[in-house]
């Protein structure tokens, strides 16, 4: 039986284990005296884990190891003993094999996986017998072994909440083991790269070259702080030049001057922009901004302006991180004390006055945070990097001239048929590491700002 159909059988076997737990509760309750600790429902559901959990886990752990089973079945036929020695055109065979067996190709370029294949089928079918009764049994051992403790003075409710609370924590554990699993891996591979290339070349050298690295000194070829620079300069200077004047005062308009009508209607609007999807902007900013730009810099008299220049990529790049602004404002000046508000109006300020003098102080953490927020999520952005930025690393200043980022350097490193062990690869996940450690930092010190600002005022 097929691992679908085996699902199958054990959602409707816990169906069943629930509806006759269910009704045997029921029961209890109408013909005994002794008062009930659990209602139906929760004998129910207590039988119908029982029933479905250890031959789910069992299913799991089968389907993971079962293609070895199978491969090891099929290796032990006198026909395997033609295989070539282990490598890369014994596992080509074994895989049209066992596409032949599955009825997933109708043909195969070895004919040895045409001998083979009728030993995966009879392999397969064996170990699915063995995965359905091992299922049904694991199934039915556990219902029954759960029907037979449904009684009145049985406390199932107790132990359905404990799973539930075990399942909330294994969901809980899955971010924080992603995120260690991750901050490992970039660990393990930037420790590689930086036993081979110095820290201080890498994160103090001014030239950036992986296409040429001399094997006797690489860190000479791979200094990031180009890198860094024009991440800051595209993330943090221009993009944040376009979005925290129109952000801000899309904030203070919605939250100041706005009608209720045209706030319900101009909100949403604005907020579509943070769910166009990173790739959409990176086409308008390659197709659309960055011709753009560069007509307007030879309309000015500067002829050497580059089509993937530093400013296009960051007004893309601004304008898509306005909404996280914008928000963020919106909330903090939401959150200020009307009585302040009120207050100033009623000692003669204008409105504007009050906005400036009053409001944006008071507001100014929230605002701050949120602006750090937008850094963080600017500096991280890798598709407007790709597609509008620059590969070139250079130092300037020049909002027309071309710029790379680190996000960008990090795909051109990783695309490619450079070696993986090579200094060039590695420096991917150095880069990596870097990048995580500043978003890190941007983010607790967002965090933290905007908490002080909440214990003010809540």
């Amino acid at each position: 039986m097929s691992g679908i159909a085996l699902l199958i059988v054990i959602v409707g076997l816990g169906i069943i284990a629930w509806a006759y737990s269910r009704m045997r509760a029921l029961g209890f309750r109408r013909h005994s005296s002794v008062r009930v600790s659990s209602l139906p429902h929760h004998h129910g559901w207590y039988v119908a884990l029982w029933t479905t959990v250890p031959p789910l886990i069992f299913l799991a752990i089968w389907s993971a190891t079962s293609p070895a089973l199978v491969t090891d079945m099929v290796l032990g036929a006198p026909a395997a003993a033609q295989l070539p020695p282990p490598g890369f055109e014994r596992a080509a065979i074994l895989s049209e094999a066992r596409a032949l067996a599955a009825g997933r190709a109708h043909g195969a370029f070895h004919l040895l996986s045409r001998i083979l294949a009728p030993f995966y089928d009879r392999a397969q079918t064996r170990i699915d017998w063995i995965a359905t009764l091992v299922v049904l049994l694991l199934a039915l051992a556990g219902g029954a072994y759960a029907y037979l403790r449904v009684k009145p003075d049985f406390s199932a409710r107790t132990r359905i909440e404990r799973v539930v609370l075990g399942l909330l924590l294994a969901a809980s554990l899955i971010a924080i083991l992603t995120t260690a699993g991750i901050v490992a891996s970039l660990l393990y591979e930037a420790g590689r790269f930086f036993s081979v290339v110095p820290v201080g070349d890498f994160l103090f050298g001014t030239h950036w070259s992986p296409q040429v690295i001399d094997p006797r000194d690489p860190g000479a070829s791979l200094g990031a702080v180009p890198l860094f620079w024009g991440t800051f300069f595209i993330g943090a200077v221009i993009a944040m030049a376009v979005a925290i004047p129109f952000g801000l005062m899309s904030a203070i308009y919605l939250t100041q001057y706005a009608a209720p009508r045209a706030r319900r209607i101009m909100k949403p609007i604005l907020e579509v922009l943070a769910g166009i999807p990173t790739v959409v902007y990176g086409y308008f900013a390659a197709l659309t901004v960055a011709p753009a730009v560069r007509r307007f810099a030879v309309a000015i008299g500067i002829d050497w302006a580059s089509s993937e220049s530093a400013l296009a990529a960051g007004l893309v790049m601004g304008v898509m991180i306005i909404p996280f602004v914008s928000s963020m404002a919106d909330d903090s000046l939401a959150a200020v004390p009307s009585a302040m508000r009120d207050g100033s109006l009623a000692m003669g300020a204008t409105t504007s006055e009050t906005i400036t003098r009053v409001m944006l102080p008071a507001a100014l953490p929230g605002v701050v945070g949120g602006v750090l927020l937008a850094v963080s999520r600017a500096i991280g952005e890798t598709m407007i990097a790709v597609m509008a930025a620059s590969g070139v690393a250079t130092l300037t200043a020049n909002p027309f001239a071309s710029t790379t980022t680190v996000t960008r350097q990090i795909v051109d490193l990783l695309t490619g048929e450079a070696e993986f062990d090579s200094p060039k690869t590695l420096a991917a996940f150095a880069l990596g590491l870097t990048l995580f450690v500043i978003t890190l930092l941007l983010n607790i010190v967002a965090l933290t700002v905007v908490k002080r600002y909440r214990e003010s005022y809540e």
